[in-house]
């Protein structure tokens, strides 16, 4: 299997993303919204919430991919910021739209807590040979 750095010393740690639900057909993580993922006027960065959603997109790729031979790699995203959102969780599911030998592309959807849509994005990940190999 690759190595993988440990998630605590990764974006992910820094914003406190955790991985909630895995498989196939769906993944789901969440990630605060606190100072750390805040933009200067105290409302959830726009950044933060695309890092979240290419996050869900490639560990829903590196899920169905060779661990052994293999790594996902975010090549492209798009997001747009439905609702502001000052505190609490925010809960990103991701779900695959196609799924091909050289790319996958994801539809994620940011929610709150009440399931109020906060963002929609579209990320499409690259796989790519271990370049450990």
């Amino acid at each position: 299997m690759v190595n993988m750095k440990p998630l605590e010393e990764t974006i992910m740690g820094v914003l406190g993303i955790e991985l909630t639900e895995q498989s196939d057909e769906r993944i789901v993580a969440t990630m605060p919204v606190h100072a750390a993922t805040h933009q200067p006027f105290g409302l959830l960065h726009g950044g933060a919430s695309v890092v979240l959603a290419e996050t869900v997109a490639s560990f829903g790729t590196w899920h169905a991919i060779d661990k052994d031979k293999e790594i996902a790699v975010g090549l492209e995203i798009n997001a747009n910021h439905i609702r502001g959102k000052k505190e609490g969780i925010v809960t990103a599911i991701g779900t695959p739209l196609h799924k091909g030998r050289t790319t996958m592309i994801w539809d994620i959807k940011i929610v709150d807590e009440e399931e109020r849509l906060v963002c929609v994005s579209r990320c499409t990940v690259a796989i790519v040979k271990n370049p450990a190999e």
